[in-house]
């Protein structure tokens, strides 16, 4: 190696103390290059993959309802966590997936395999898949001809399987849950094989986690102390407009007056919407338009002005228009349904439209029009519920946009007369299901039952509805969910209509109605 040559002259001399100055500005330099490279490199991708957002569309209209996105994913829970909250939780879950909570998997799908249920819809959000409710977590449900027969899922019937309340319950009771801080969690991911890259992990430990935490906390915060005012709602049941006022609105459970405080009732059946365009719609009819219920009924899952997937949506409601419930398998005689059937006609078909052999027929000078609760002597805490308060926050929703401002909500003084198609798959009865079957229907109020069963899907052929035994509240059961008609807005009175009527009488109606 040749040696550097001394330098002769000033010049050579100072030339060379500069480039030994420059040197530490050099690497400096060259150091801030490389690092900004890097970067990029790592940067560019990752904000590529933890931006925008993406949405799974499914061909078939009926796999659409069961889990496509209606784009209330905005209140929703990540998808991985929701694969690892049963192992993470295995008492609440006792030991199972989300049947415990009555949630349903359609056919061909695992639970532990991570197939989510019936009733979620998914959206990939800034690169992490959430996953929230859509329209067929409240109407989905199953029957079963016998005790020993496989359920039959049925999709447009109530979902008499779902406690909703106790989910909402366990989700704010584990907010400040140890077991959901960022080490379990993904402990608990891994032990799944849930993989997750190095930048990833540290987006959900540091950003995804926490957040979902937050949000947890807050909602907590807000609905906790509404529901415990609340009696517990029981499977098939949901206050829709009680947590609707306090998260849509921002109002807190204190601005509520204590009469509207319990809106408990069951989910409808959601069958033939086409003939119901124009009715009164949901229980107290406060609102005749399809489009406006849909649309409330979307916020009421978790849906946003700034979320809402109208295309989504209005997909549901299309293939809604006409969807048939399965005709009723009970096989009463003959002669006794052509008995009750001018029963029927005389005391039942203006309110309620009637059946024709397979064939629903709407048609009632009053079907689907408000009969005030004056009248109906129904229990009043769901027509309470709902307040003009809430009505004008309504009217707010949408107003910069022409085709879903919302326009028809009103305060009604009284409960919907319904059509009753499909009316086998839509026990218990009355708007807040204190009634277990069409038998205890036509009895007095007085006589009807006072605590019974809820939640089982075991045809009653003989009352009609679903078997609901008596139960003792407070007691425990071996399944399903002790409902006590004597609860705030859990009253069995009302719809007084049949008592009159003689036991052979009200024998021959049941048949008939057994038909619907």
């Amino acid at each position: 190696m040749r040696s550097q040559e001394p330098p002769v002259t000033a010049v050579q001399q100072e030339a060379r103390r500069r480039r030994w100055r420059r040197l530490p500005l050099s690497l400096l330099a060259l150091a801030v290059v490389l690092a900004g490279l890097l970067a990029l490199a790592i940067g560019v991708p990752t904000l590529w993959r933890y931006s925008g957002e993406s949405v799974r569309h499914y061909a078939d209209p009926e796999t659409h309802f069961l889990h496509g996105s209606i784009g209330s994913e905005v209140s929703g829970l990540p998808v991985r966590l929701w694969r690892v909250l049963p192992d993470l939780f295995p008492d609440a879950f006792d030991d199972q997936h989300y049947e415990a909570f009555g949630f349903l998997y359609a056919a061909g799908d695992e639970a532990s395999r991570g197939d989510l249920p019936i009733g979620l819809g998914a959206r990939e959000v800034r690169g992490v898949e959430i996953a929230w409710f859509n329209c067929a977590l409240c109407h989905v449900g199953t029957v079963r001809e016998s005790p020993d027969a496989a359920p039959r899922q049925i999709a447009g019937m109530p979902s008499n399987n779902l406690d909703l309340y106790a989910f909402i319950g366990f989700l704010l009771e584990i907010a400040d849950d140890p077991r959901l801080a960022p080490d379990s969690v993904l402990a608990a991911m891994d032990e799944q094989g849930q993989s997750l890259g190095m930048i990833e992990r540290q987006v959900w430990r540091y950003a995804v986690l926490p957040q979902v935490r937050e949000g947890l906390l807050e909602t907590r915060a807000t609905l906790a102390p509404l529901l415990a005012e609340q009696p517990p709602w029981g499977p098939g049941r949901v206050d829709t407009f009680n947590p609707y006022k306090l998260l849509q609105f921002g109002m807190s459970a204190a601005d509520l007056d204590a009469s509207e405080r319990i809106g408990t009732s069951d989910f409808p059946a959601i069958f033939h919407q086409r003939p119901r365009q124009g009715m009164d719609l949901h229980w107290d009819g406060n609102n005749a338009s399809l489009q406006e219920r849909n649309l409330s009924a979307a916020i009421g899952a978790g849906v946003t002005e700034e979320s809402v997937d109208h295309v989504g949506i209005e997909r549901v409601a299309d293939w809604l228009l006409d969807l048939e419930p399965p005709p009723s398998p009970y096989r009463p005689d003959p002669d006794a349904v052509a008995a009750g059937k001018p029963l029927y006609m005389r005391h039942c078909a203006d309110c309620h439209g009637y059946q024709q052999g397979e064939r629903y027929v709407f048609e009632g000078e009053r079907l689907g029009q408000v009969l005030p609760n004056d009248l109906l002597g129904g229990d009043p805490a769901r027509l309470d519920s709902y307040t003009e308060t809430l009505q004008r926050y309504q009217l707010t929703l949408f107003e910069d946009d022409e085709r879903y401002r919302f326009r028809h909500f009103r305060k009604t003084d009284g409960y919907a007369n319904l059509p009753l198609d499909g009316l086998w798959l839509r026990a218990p009865y009355l708007h807040n299901g204190a009634v277990p079957t069409l038998y205890d229907l036509l009895l007095p109020p007085a006589d009807r039952p006072q605590a019974f069963v809820r939640g089982l899907d075991v045809l009653d052929e003989e009352k009609g509805g679903f078997v609901a035994p008596d139960c003792t509240p407070g007691e425990p059961l071996a399944e399903g969910f002790c409902f006590d008609t004597s609860q705030p807005g859990n009253g069995r009175q009302g719809h007084d209509y049949g008592s009159e009527l003689t036991t052979q009488e009200r024998s021959d109606l049941l048949d008939y109605l057994l038909t619907f």
